[in-house]
């Protein structure tokens, strides 16, 4: 499903399965906006980006579907962009199958929404990665059970400012035209989450 079942109406039922410990793999295709609904603001829809009903740039930042599932032990997740990584990308999907309880794997999808040529879908991902805004992960519950850390990082230290990466897409650049003041403190905020989320990832990989 997309992220608005998976963040906002679904997001209910979707914990109740992940609690449950059944064999269920569930896979969230995150466009990070409402985009069956014409580009509104959603849950899964970051800071600073301007969409339906956030005109003036989102003020505050995403929901983490993928770190609130780290808070179930036994649910195998991953975070994943192919056009970053395809064999990280197909290392999640046959690790969430083998798994014997409930899986789940976000997926970092484009959108026409963000405002970019889709045919740079690819390297925009890879962007996204490489600014820190979409972190690859994966937790394997089976490698507690034989001692080691079931978090690992797939992704390097940031390499790229998160502007390097936003400022490509319309969805984040068009604030900057209207309120240039407004659209650098959220940059500035933005920045800061980015490296707040991956100093926390480090040191729950004991990469730090």
């Amino acid at each position: 499903g997309g992220d608005g079942w998976a963040y906002d109406i679904g997001y209910g039922g979707l914990d109740h399965v992940l609690a449950s410990g059944r064999k269920v793999n569930v896979l969230v295709l995150d466009t990070e906006v409402y985009s069956n609904t014409g580009g509104q603001a959603s849950k899964a829809t970051p800071r600073g980006a301007v969409a339906k009903f956030a005109s003036g740039g989102k003020a505050v930042g995403r929901k983490d579907l993928a770190a609130l599932a780290l808070n179930y032990g036994s649910v195998y997740v991953a975070r994943v962009a192919f056009g970053a990584d395809d064999a990280q990308t197909v290392k999640a999907f046959l690790e969430a199958e083998a798994h014997p309880g409930p899986s789940l794997i976000v997926a970092y999808s484009p959108c026409i929404a963000h405002g970019y040529d889709m045919r740079q879908g690819l390297s925009q991902q890879k962007r996204a990665v490489e600014s820190g805004h979409w972190p690859l992960l994966r937790r394997d519950p089976a490698l507690a059970e034989t001692g080691k850390n079931p978090l690992q990082l797939d992704s390097r230290d940031p390499k790229i400012s998160f502007k390097d990466y936003a400022w490509r897409e319309t969805r984040y650049r068009m604030l900057e035209a209207s309120d240039p003041e407004g659209a650098a403190r959220l940059l500035a905020l933005s920045q800061a989450d980015i490296m707040a989320r991956w100093k926390a990832l480090k040191d729950s990989a004991g990469e730090a």
